[in-house]
């Protein structure tokens, strides 16, 4: 097993670094080049392994498409697939057979798609046939609790088909900046639609072929604003990012206010800054439901700083490339940090569920983190090595959204050694 050795001098962060595009951004675009009559430039699109691994399938020929670990890829091409000639087997690794998908075949279905099973029911691999029919009903209805990727994967279609989608989300909804992500980015190209209430409605149209330019990836911006909480001071340049974001992770720059981070965006990004002495809150609390991705950034930060952290809004972290609540237990206890779910008469009726991070992390040899195949494992704990050494197993896990990670890292003075 490949494991690398993180640490740093100091606890001063100073430098410049360019983000790769947006990996959530990469993949809409990609899909709608794809259903676009007409062809037209991306800029900055992501080298994320699961971008690459898409502009590879949507260019294939071949009967079988393999995703690996793809989540997003395998959910937008389960839709996508269904508008082309012919029959396509999807398939993906082991962890992928074993995410459901089984909300988006049936939606797919009520479309009109050909879609079966090939292993066990509601989970991959499928067999996408062709249908005859595909879009003459329009009208759906989706659990609005699922994955935002489900939905995209479905709205994206919406303009292509003969009779549009009007798309009812039932109950109280996940993920809502990422839909608005997908909506932003149909409305660049064209596309009107209208969102009223829980229903989102697009009419038959056609895709306007323009140029595009992916902003850089405030997921993987997070990591850095941990680095900069965790610093003793800190001035960092971030190129790529817009203070005009369709990304819901753009949350980042009020939630690291509360750890001492202040962003100014300049004409090519942003610049954060920690002034020397600056202290964090006592406690942090934050409703993750609009920004999931960086709820395990947020609380390594807590936990490295000791600040308590009250968590909610975690409700698709167990859906993810693994179990992500589980794992931020295993792995936070292992410094004497306790990541633990708070009882159900602790949420005053609300219904929803809470965690509460509580213990400053400590250690004296260093821990050996383990990264369960997901690559924000990998990047969350990373910062950790400012404060001690660490290690970090399976570390090129960061391939999936973030190939240059551990090269950015050591541009900013950490040392990063494979034992």
């Amino acid at each position: 097993m490949k494991v690398f050795r993180v640490s740093k001098v100091d606890r001063k962060i100073k430098g410049h670094i360019r983000l790769a595009g947006s990996k959530s951004i990469s993949n809409r675009a990609l899909i709608v080049q794809a259903l676009c009559e007409d062809d037209f430039a991306i800029e900055g699109l992501a080298n994320a392994k699961d971008t690459v691994t898409l502009q590879a399938l949507l260019a294939s020929d071949e009967e079988l498409l393999d995703v690996g670990a793809a989540g997003t890829t395998f959910r937008f091409l389960t839709a996508y697939l269904c508008t082309t000639a012919g029959s396509q087997i999807l398939t993906g690794s082991e962890r992928m057979k074993q995410r459901p998908i089984g909300v988006l075949v049936e939606a797919l279905r009520k479309l009109g798609a050909k879609i079966d099973y090939l292993e066990n029911e509601g989970y991959p691999p499928l067999r996408i046939g062709e249908s005859t029919n595909f879009g003459q009903q329009a009208k759906l209805t989706i659990p609005a609790s699922t994955s935002s990727q489900y939905i995209t994967a479905l709205l994206l279609l919406g303009p292509t088909l003969p009779q549009g989608i009007e798309l009812t989300l039932d109950g109280k909804i996940v993920s809502r900046p990422y839909i608005e992500m997908t909506l932003g980015l149909m409305a660049h190209f064209g596309v009107n639609y209208k969102w009223e209430g829980n229903v989102i409605s697009v009419s038959a149209q056609a895709y306007q072929a323009k140029p595009f330019m992916v902003e850089a990836d405030w997921s993987a911006a997070s990591y850095y604003y941990s680095l900069a909480a965790m610093s003793e001071e800190c001035d960092l340049q971030l190129d790529g990012l817009f203070a005009n974001s369709f990304q819901g992770d753009a949350a980042l720059q009020e939630l690291y206010r509360h750890f001492g981070v202040q962003t100014s965006f300049n004409e090519t990004g942003l610049q954060l800054l920690k002034p020397a002495g600056a202290l964090a809150v006592q406690l942090f609390e934050c409703d993750f439901l609009t920004c999931p991705d960086i709820a395990q950034t947020l609380a390594v930060s807590c936990a490295g700083l000791g600040v308590q952290g009250l968590f909610t809004g975690l409700e698709t972290l167990r859906i993810k490339e693994t179990d992500r609540i589980a794992a931020l237990k295993i792995e936070l206890g292992k410094v004497n940090s306790f990541f633990s779910a708070l009882p159900a008469r602790m949420s005053g009726g609300s219904g929803q569920e809470y965690f509460m991070l509580e213990g400053k992390a400590e250690w004296d040899q260093a821990p050996s983190f383990a990264t369960y195949e997901d690559h924000r494992m990998a990047m969350a704990f990373a910062p950790f090595g400012m404060l001690h050494p660490i290690q970090i197993e399976e570390p090129d896990v960061v391939v999936k959204s973030y190939p240059d990670f551990w090269r950015d890292f050591t541009a900013l003075g950490f040392q990063i050694e494979e034992v």
